[in-house]
């Protein structure tokens, strides 16, 4: 299917994505699977009072692409039976896989995997939040920190059956004061390699040039700004950054 088709087919609706805090919806455009947020569909919010969340998932796209890593599956902005939206190509996860995790405390795999927080479930017993150490995940958790992802919850990583890792729902992306929240806190402190060093160095030298031109009709000027000073500040630093201010580190709820 080509790009026009893409953009122009008939995008037919098959069923409603619940709970979902925002209109979101599964369907086909010939005889591919879509998923589509209306930004009729959307709930107004107070602190992302600029734009739409629809701007920001394609914004987020955007970055990930430049980024080189496919953090994001293809999202782009058409019209559609509620009007114009979000359309993101569906991706088929493996229900056997689980890149984020609670367990029962204590029983963290000695191997590949990170160590977010304590805490305690629905039933009062504590467990801890983990979540894999490999590099597509932390590749995922640099994207976070470039576009100030302030939902980066569990539920919101695709594990692919090859071992890839997708990341959705980007609505709450770029804003122009600190509001980094997430489930990938397990590498916190440590250095970028080189290859996440040279993403984020693709993106602050394209912002400059095709990427900003893409991203100005999405995100506000002080958003652009924010953008750029995150990436300097993140190849200044050259390390994974601790939470800060005042606001909850993770999202609520965490899946």
């Amino acid at each position: 299917m080509t790009v026009g088709d893409l953009v122009d087919g008939d995008l037919e609706l098959s069923g409603r994505i619940m709970p979902a805090s925002n209109a979101t919806f599964v369907g086909t455009i010939g005889d591919v699977t879509v998923v589509y947020k209306p930004v009729a569909g959307e709930k107004p919010l107070w602190d992302f009072p600029d734009g739409h969340l629809a701007d920001r998932e394609v914004a987020a796209y955007l970055v990930s692409e430049v980024l080189g890593w496919d953090v994001v599956p293809r999202t782009w902005l058409r019209d559609g039976p509620m009007g114009i939206g979000m359309v993101q190509l569906w991706q088929d996860v493996d229900p056997e896989q689980d890149a984020v995790d609670l367990v029962h405390s204590g029983d963290m795999p000695e191997h590949g995997w990170r160590h977010v927080f304590e805490g305690y479930d629905g039933q009062d017993r504590p467990v801890s939040l983990i979540h894999e150490d490999t590099p597509e995940l932390r590749r995922m958790a640099v994207f976070d920190i470039v576009t100030n992802n302030a939902d980066r919850k569990g539920g919101h990583v695709l594990e692919m059956a090859g071992g890839h890792r997708h990341g959705i729902d980007h609505g709450l992306t770029f804003h122009a004061e600190h509001k980094l929240r997430t489930v990938l806190w397990g590498w916190l402190g440590e250095d970028l390699d080189p290859e996440e060093r040279a993403g984020v160095e693709r993106v602050r030298a394209a912002l400059a040039a095709d990427l900003g031109e893409a991203l100005s009709p999405l995100l506000t000027g002080r958003e652009l700004a924010a953008l750029a000073a995150r990436c300097d500040r993140l190849l200044r630093e050259g390390r994974f950054p601790a939470p800060r201010g005042d606001m909850p580190a993770i999202p609520w709820p965490p899946f």
